[in-house]
């Protein structure tokens, strides 16, 4: 393999909701059109919680062709350019029967729980992971911005958080809080830093990482935090970019 340009030996990791786009949004031309011009310097690519088909609604049907790694579900989906190098699976890492004692306490918890409104599909199964909903993923745009609201004020998602690691403390999983309405649930070690067992060592000089949910708790402070990895908080699509442009353009 030829050895690769000096700048193309800097990674950029890119969270997306928060970071790429607005939460649960689409890309915009314009900063697609600015990680085309990252790309042209550096190496870029992508890490979501969420399962690969809304990463290609939220980036675009080309998500593998315009980054170099994209990673979805913290990377138990992975791609390089267009091949996927990797899957793990949820359902087969903790078993069936666990599996329906972890989703019956959901529904039974949530049965309890008042909110403002309720809506639709409150467990989201995915590969590699559950996304838990307390107020339902089927909200419209201004309930999702008022449970958000309402939870920063009533602490919903932090409390049953608390309940189910208590309550599935042999199963060795993780909580992350990311997002507007939900929270994930996975395996220890399955948080984004997973995306990085993809990276072939010495390959890379600085792997950076830019996210908006870095705090302890949110699903981005695993791999913000990574000792390998040069973290960086934002708080919009337009700080990203002002960020990436004084730091590599």
């Amino acid at each position: 393999m030829a050895a690769m340009a000096p700048s193309k030996r800097t990674l950029a990791l890119f969270d997306i909701d928060g970071t790429l786009t607005p939460a649960r949004k689409t890309i915009s031309p314009e900063m697609r059109a600015f990680m085309q011009t990252l790309r042209g310097k550096i190496t870029v690519g992508v890490v979501g919680g969420s399962d690969f088909p809304k990463q290609k609604e939220q980036l675009g049907e080309d998500v593998t062709s315009q980054f170099d790694y994209a990673f979805s579900e913290n990377g138990l989906m992975a791609f390089k350019g267009e091949t996927l190098i990797g899957q793990e699976s949820f359902a087969a890492k903790i078993g069936e029967d666990e599996l329906q004692k972890l989703i019956n306490w959901v529904l039974a918890y949530l049965s309890k729980v008042t909110l403002p409104v309720k809506r639709g599909t409150f467990i989201e199964f995915r590969t590699g992971m559950l996304n838990i909903s307390p107020v339902g993923r089927n909200c419209s745009r201004e309930e999702r911005n008022a449970f958000e609201a309402y939870d920063l004020k009533a602490g919903v998602r932090k409390a049953m958080v608390a309940a189910m690691q208590a309550e599935f403390a042999h199963l060795n999983l993780t909580f992350s809080i990311g997002g507007q309405i939900s929270f994930d649930v996975f395996p220890k070690g399955w948080d984004k830093t997973f995306c990085l067992k993809f990276l072939e060592p010495g390959l890379f000089d600085e792997v950076h990482f830019f996210g908006d949910k870095t705090f302890e708790g949110g699903n981005d402070f695993e791999i913000f935090s990574h000792p390998d990895v040069k973290g960086h908080t934002v708080v919009s699509p337009e700080d990203t970019k002002a960020q990436c442009t004084a730091l590599f353009l």
